[in-house]
C-alpha cells in the first residue's frame, strides 16, 4: 500500500526503457516464463483473472486471434473456458510456440491453432477476418509507441464490424523502486524476475495506450487499477452473461488454485472493482 501511495502522490513520470530483447528466444528465458504460468506457478491467479474477464466478451462460434500468445498457459485458460470458441495463438518466436504446443498437447486442448508471426504486421490474417482479439501482458514488448499504433491499427483490420477485443497489459508506473518490489513479490528465479523488471520499465503509460486503442472505436472501455496503473485493460462494452457450464468451469479452476493463490485472486479482483471493474461472476 505503502509503494501505491507514492506512485499516486509522486509527480514526475518515468521515462520508458523498451526490453533488450524483444523476442524471447532463450530456451532459459522461455522456461522460466512459462513455470511462471503454469498451474499452481506464481501467475495463475492472474492468468485465471483474465480468462474470466476475457470469456465475457466471447461468443460460442466465435474465431478469436490471440496476440503473442507466449507458451500458452493464459491462453490454454481461456481456450478451457471456452471449447465453442476456435483460438488462434500467434507469437513471433519459434521457441515459444515450441513450448505452447506441449503446453496444449498436455492439457488436451484442441480448439487452438498456432501460427508464428509479428503482431505489427498480421499477414496471414484477412480484413474482417475476426469475431475477436485479445492480448494479455504483451503490448509492452513492442519496441516504441509507433509499433504500437501500427499493431492496434492490425487489430482494427482484421477484426469483423461488431468484432470484439480484450486487451490488457502494465501501465507504466513512476517511480522505480515500485517497479522493483512488484518485480521482487513474485519470489520467483532471478531470470523472471529480471525480466518481469525489464516488463515494468518497458510498459507504456496509460495515456500512449488509450491514444492508441483510440481506432478501436469510441465504445472502448478503459479499466486502470486505483491508486497506481499496474494494469490496465481496454475491452470491447459488449459483455455476455456467463452460461451454467462456462461458470462451473471458471468454479473447478478457481478450486484448483491454492489459498494463497486464491487470496491473490480475489485481491485482483477487488483492486479492480475499486476503480469500477467488476467480475462478470462470483467463484466462491
Amino acid at each position: 500500500m505503502m509503494h501505491l501511495l507514492r506512485e499516486r502522490l509522486y509527480w514526475r513520470k518515468r521515462t520508458r526503457v523498451p526490453e533488450p530483447n524483444l523476442v524471447m528466444q532463450s530456451e532459459t528465458q522461455t522456461e522460466s516464463f512459462a513455470r511462471a504460468g503454469q498451474e499452481g506457478g506464481a501467475l495463475a491467479f492472474l492468468y485465471l483473472y483474465h480468462a474470466v474477464q476475457i470469456t465475457s466478451v466471447l461468443q460460442p462460434g466465435d474465431r478469436v486471434l490471440d496476440l503473442a500468445c507466449g507458451p500458452a498457459n493464459q491462453l490454454l485458460q481461456i481456450a478451457r473456458l471456452n471449447p465453442q470458441v476456435h483460438f488462434v495463438g500467434l507469437d513471433a518466436s519459434s521457441t515459444m510456440l515450441q513450448c505452447a504446443q506441449n503446453t496444449l498437447a498436455q492439457a488436451h486442448i484442441h480448439n487452438v491453432e498456432l501460427v508464428q508471426g509479428d503482431m505489427t504486421r498480421l499477414v496471414r490474417q484477412e480484413d474482417a477476418s475476426m469475431d475477436g482479439v485479445i492480448c494479455t501482458m504483451s503490448l509492452h514488448h513492442l519496441p516504441d509507441h509507433a509499433a504500437l499504433c501500427t499493431t492496434l491499427r492490425e487489430v482494427r483490420r482484421v477484426l469483423k464490424p461488431q468484432g470484439r477485443f480484450y486487451l490488457t497489459d502494465f501501465g507504466r508506473l513512476k517511480l522505480l523502486r515500485t517497479q522493483r518490489f512488484f518485480a521482487d513479490d513474485l519470489r520467483q528465479s532471478t531470470q523472471f524476475t529480471e525480466d518481469y523488471f525489464n516488463s515494468l520499465r518497458a510498459a507504456f503509460s496509460v495515456e500512449e495506450l488509450s491514444a492508441a486503442v483510440a481506432p478501436l472505436g469510441s465504445d472502448v472501455q478503459r479499466h486502470v487499477t486505483v491508486l497506481a496503473p499496474f494494469l490496465v485493460v481496454f475491452k470491447s462494452a459488449f459483455q455476455r452473461p456467463m452460461d451454467p457450464p462456462t461458470l462451473q468451469r471458471a468454479k473447478e479452476a478457481f478450486a484448483k488454485l491454492s489459498a494463497t493463490h486464491q487470496d491473490n485472486f480475489r485481491s485482483m479482483a477487488s483492486w479492480f472493482r475499486v476503480s469500477g471493474y467488476a467480475l462478470p461472476c462470483e467463484l466462491d
